[in-house]
């Protein structure tokens, strides 16, 4: 099998590289090693920023999300029982961010990659990338979903590899280790996550910050809530009762408004997520280009993971293409530069959000009266509160 541009995981980052790619007429394969199933019920963010949701309508793959998403031009901010919302569009000009889940992108890209694209291979796990640095790399897989041919190992010619494999994936290992360099940052604490059939107690995200720990009120559509508590690392979700989930986050969000109120509903699902920051540089080794995960992560606080693999792949499908119409190849070359600055923007977006709004385990009165004093900054000073929302909103992609 060849292709021009083998894509490693159907993932929003791997499903939308080929979208782009298909619009450009260039050719890509997709190899993702779990089924369709669970792909498209893989719960991960659900916040979109500007330029994603630009470039989803742009791609054409926007229809249903500007149908069923939920626009939203603030987030309310609380701490110290006080009530702040950050008004998006009067301090970004304009930008604003929408609430439509990961598993609704996948839904709506692999419809249009299974109806119009290239191949798509459900249940074809990527073994290993060889040749990186020829002009002929090599991804192996082994095909569980063809007829007749279970099980056998298969391999896929290209042009280019992508790697949208996210941290456990083989990409990253095609990088030798004396060209690689990694910088991390783990949290003693994660986040313990809630889904429940209920429906949202505010009409924006609400961000938290409390001496007993942060919380985020969330949503995925009008009838189901999101909500998350800041939980020592280690925490194991069937530790906490239902009852207990809902009476911490009453705690939490508690405001001297007392107009408002949290409501409770059915706990559909909760799990656990830990925080950490993550970054590999490079993103390219010879014809292998690293999106997403597979070369970074980012705490949650910010929304950013999602919409910085979108950043990634719009990058090399725009520098690919300009290779292919103007012959000019600076920003494949440049592909690993290019997304390391937006990178590193997000990863200092959400380590800034993290230590705003989480109370380390080890907090003195002095750090807990700075955490105070900073917010209070935001409130009341619009050119920190513009900082949060253009961050929030997203970095420019490039052109």
């Amino acid at each position: 099998m060849r292709t021009t541009v083998g894509i490693i995981g159907a993932g929003p980052a791997g499903l939308l590289l080929a979208r782009l790619l298909h619009n450009a007429g260039i050719g890509s394969v997709v190899l993702e090693s779990r089924d369709r199933a669970y792909v498209e019920q893989r719960q991960r963010a659900g916040i979109l920023e500007q330029g994603t949701v630009d470039v989803l309508r742009e791609a054409g793959a926007g229809a249903r999300m500007d149908r069923e998403g939920l626009p939203h031009d603030g987030i309310e901010l609380r701490f110290d029982r006080r009530r702040h919302r950050v008004d998006f569009p009067a301090l970004t000009g304009g930008r604003s961010v929408m609430v439509y889940a990961q598993t609704e992108v996948c839904k709506d890209l692999i419809a249009l990659q299974l109806a119009e694209g290239g191949p798509l291979l459900f249940g074809a796990e990527a073994l290993e990338v060889t040749g990186a640095e020829t002009d002929n790399p090599v991804v192996r897989f082994r095909h569980e979903g063809r007829e007749g041919r279970e099980g056998r190992e298969e391999s896929l010619a290209c042009d280019y590899v992508v790697g949208c494999d996210g941290f456990w994936g083989v990409a990253r290992k095609a990088i030798p280790e004396g060209l690689s360099r990694t910088f991390e940052r783990t949290y003693p604490f994660g986040w313990l996550g809630i889904l429940a059939d209920v429906p949202p107690s505010h009409d924006e995200l609400v961000y938290a910050r409390h001496d007993r720990g942060f919380a985020l009120l969330s949503m995925r559509s009008p009838t189901v809530t999101r909500a998350y508590l800041q939980v020592p690392d280690g925490t194991a979700a069937q530790d906490w009762a239902d009852e207990r989930i809902w009476a911490e986050l009453d705690r939490r969000l508690e405001t001297d408004d007392s107009a408002w109120a949290l409501r409770r509903g059915p706990v559909l699902a909760k799990s656990v997520t830990p925080m950490r920051g993550y970054v590999h540089e490079p993103m390219r080794h010879g014809r292998l280009f690293l999106a997403g995960d597979a070369a970074h992560i980012v705490p949650p606080t910010g929304a950013k993971g999602l919409n910085l693999a979108v950043g990634d792949v719009v990058t090399f499908a725009r520098a690919l293409i300009r290779y292919r119409e103007k012959g000019d190849p600076s920003r494949l070359d440049a592909y690993s530069e290019t997304c390391l600055r937006r990178v590193w923007q997000a990863e200092r977006f959400s380590y800034e959000m993290t230590a705003l709004l989480h109370r380390a385990p080890d907090a003195t009165p002095f750090e807990d009266r700075v955490q105070l004093a900073r917010l209070d900054r935001i409130t009341t000073a619009r050119a920190a509160e513009a900082d949060l929302a253009e961050g929030y909103t997203g970095f420019p992609l490039d052109p």
